[in-house]
């Protein structure tokens, strides 16, 4: 898998411009309280397909985000970390772990589309494997944080400014 979907966003806004196909940027769409209908991606990465597939049911709005990853997310991380309560040995473990994916700051991490249908969301999602390190992360953090009884704190904030 790539490291970076840079070349991937290229790809996709092109051929969105080639089709004449209405392009919405948008947030993320999955904060929303929705389920979404995902594309196998395992299976068929190619977006054409996708979009093809919106295209034959005469949707000509397509919801695009990429997501890069920021210095922000892992300081916050960080700040975080400070205050569980974890053993020496397991903050030093997930401190190494936040750390190492310093290399990855700038680099867009998930590239997102979607479309409307009948009332349903249909989500094609691509996600660099380093990102896929970085929410397991985040989910041990998360995991951590409701054993220490702070339920409030969460990290749908991490990506809300892209």
């Amino acid at each position: 898998m790539r490291p970076n979907l840079d070349s991937l966003s290229e790809e996709i806004l092109q051929y969105i411009k080639s089709e004449n196909i209405i392009l919405f940027r948008s947030m993320s769409r999955a904060a929303d309280q929705v389920r979404f209908i995902d594309w196998d991606t395992d299976h068929e990465p190619d977006f054409r397909r996708f979009l093809e597939c919106a295209m034959s049911l005469g949707v000509r709005l397509i919801h695009f985000h990429n997501r890069e990853f920021r210095s922000q997310h892992r300081e916050e991380a960080l700040a975080m970390l400070e205050d569980l309560g974890l053993s020496r040995e397991a903050k030093r473990e997930l401190e190494r772990r936040i750390r190492d994916l310093a290399i990855y700051e700038g680099f867009t991490c998930a590239v997102e589309l979607t479309f409307d249908y009948e009332g349903r969301v249909y989500l094609y999602e691509m996600q660099t494997e380093w990102y896929e390190e970085w929410q397991d992360i985040l989910d041990d953090l998360e995991l951590d944080t409701e054993i220490d009884g702070d339920e409030a704190s969460g990290f749908g904030g991490f990506y809300s400014n892209n």
